[in-house]
């Protein structure tokens, strides 16, 4: 086996500048050189970023909040009421509907009752509404009227929602 040389007269190579120093003198850098002290450099910051420091008011991966958009709502069986013969106006049951007065809304899938046509209630262009309650809004249909009045219908699978959905 070899022996490695020893002793105050030893020299090494440089890796940066090929000079011949002392082996005293010789360090080794971040990225494995061996170079001589004179010649040493610090490792590059952007190579070992500092520690973020978490912001106590921030959130991490935090996304904008985002503007849900209107959806049908399926109504319970037969949400409409008639108001009295000769009128236009019907009752709308929807539980905790959440409309103002002045909203539009598009009814599908509806059967006729009580001199009503399902053309007249399913109108492309919906209806404005007038808000009873939570749970009840009224509106006066564009064609026909109550034959008999007081009368319950719609059909088992009527949904009320924006003017802007496909049917």
């Amino acid at each position: 086996m070899m022996a490695y040389s020893a002793g105050k007269y030893s020299k090494f190579i440089s890796d940066r500048s090929g000079a011949a120093f002392p082996y005293q003198e010789m360090m080794i850098e971040w990225n494995g050189s061996r170079v001589h002290r004179s010649e040493f450099e610090e490792k590059q910051p952007q190579l070992t970023p500092t520690r973020h420091i978490a912001d106590a008011e921030a959130l991490r991966f935090a996304s904008t909040p985002r503007t849900e958009p209107e959806v049908e709502v399926l109504l319970k069986l037969n949400p409409f009421r008639s108001s009295d013969a000769g009128s236009a106006i019907i009752n709308v049951t929807e539980a905790g509907h959440g409309r103002t007065t002045g909203d539009t809304v598009r009814f599908r899938n509806t059967a006729p009752f009580d001199g009503f046509t399902t053309s007249t209630i399913e109108q492309a262009v919906g209806y404005t509404i007038t808000v009873v309650s939570d749970s009840t809004y009224t509106f006066s249909a564009a064609s026909g009227t109550a034959a008999v009045g007081n009368t319950f219908g719609g059909g088992s699978v009527v949904s009320a929602g924006p003017v802007t959905v496909d049917a």
